[in-house]
């Protein structure tokens, strides 16, 4: 990602209704399928500025790894505040012996690597049989946006293209859904505009702003609850959640 879209996350990232649903829903679903003791490992993937991990680091060991110097300046002090360890490494390239890590998430990170399957390969090595490997992507390449373009995406996936590439790794599909659906219609319509009508010149991006309060509440569980519930499978959303479990 650019640099300043790393100081624009660590602005909004425990306040904003996208960022707090997403690791919400990363927990409740990593609590289904795995129970955490402290002295499991949890390696998160290109950990950003390092909420998720500061978060978790109260129920297990925490690592994040990440190539980016603006990502490792401004998370780690507060991810080895709370005891936790980050290392400046290449996601397809894990510095971590087989099979040491009982939770792997790569959350909003395919999308960044030209070899995504690459990555994909590398979690489900490090990860312990049985482990569980989370994986959250954006979704739909017709939602491409300047939104895209400025965090660096490669790409978007449909589920189908997500599927092929999970089904290559040595870990069961546990699930693959798409979530944050109720917004999909008004996300879709406004990236629509914003790719037909002409830029006025330097403008706030509608994802970099945080809602007034009761907006920010309602669109939380607007994103959260329906993702939580094991028999909604909707056909379209913003994003793809899949959840893998490695092989013995």
């Amino acid at each position: 990602m650019h640099p300043e879209e790393y100081r624009k996350l660590a602005a909004r990232d425990q306040v904003h209704w996208f960022y707090r649903g997403k690791r919400a829903i990363a927990l409740r679903w990593i609590q289904s399928y795995a129970k955490l003791h402290a002295r499991d490992l949890l390696l998160d993937c290109g950990f950003g500025v390092g909420t998720w991990l500061v978060e978790m680091a109260g129920r297990c060991r925490v690592v994040g790894i990440d190539d980016h110097p603006d990502s490792i300046a401004i998370g780690s002090a507060q991810v080895m505040a709370k005891g936790g360890a980050v290392l400046c490494a290449e996601v397809n390239r894990i510095p971590l012996a087989d099979g040491t890590v009982a939770v792997v998430t790569l959350m909003d990170v395919l999308e960044h690597l030209d070899e995504d399957i690459a990555a994909l390969h590398e979690a489900v090595r490090v990860a312990r049989s049985g482990g569980i490997i989370l994986v959250i992507v954006p979704a739909f390449p017709s939602l491409w946006s300047d939104w895209d373009v400025s965090l660096h995406h490669r790409r978007r996936y449909e589920r189908a293209t997500l599927l092929a590439k999970l089904n290559q790794t040595n870990a069961d599909i546990l699930r693959c859904t798409f979530i944050n659906s109720l917004a999909f219609p008004a996300i879709a319509a406004i990236r629509w505009l914003r790719n037909v009508l002409p830029s006025p010149g330097i403008r706030q991006r509608a994802e970099d702003k945080v809602p007034f309060e009761i907006l920010n509440r309602a669109l939380y569980h607007a994103f959260v609850q329906p993702a939580l519930w094991p028999w909604f499978q909707p056909p379209f959303g913003v994003s793809l959640l899949a959840i893998l479990r490695k092989r013995d």
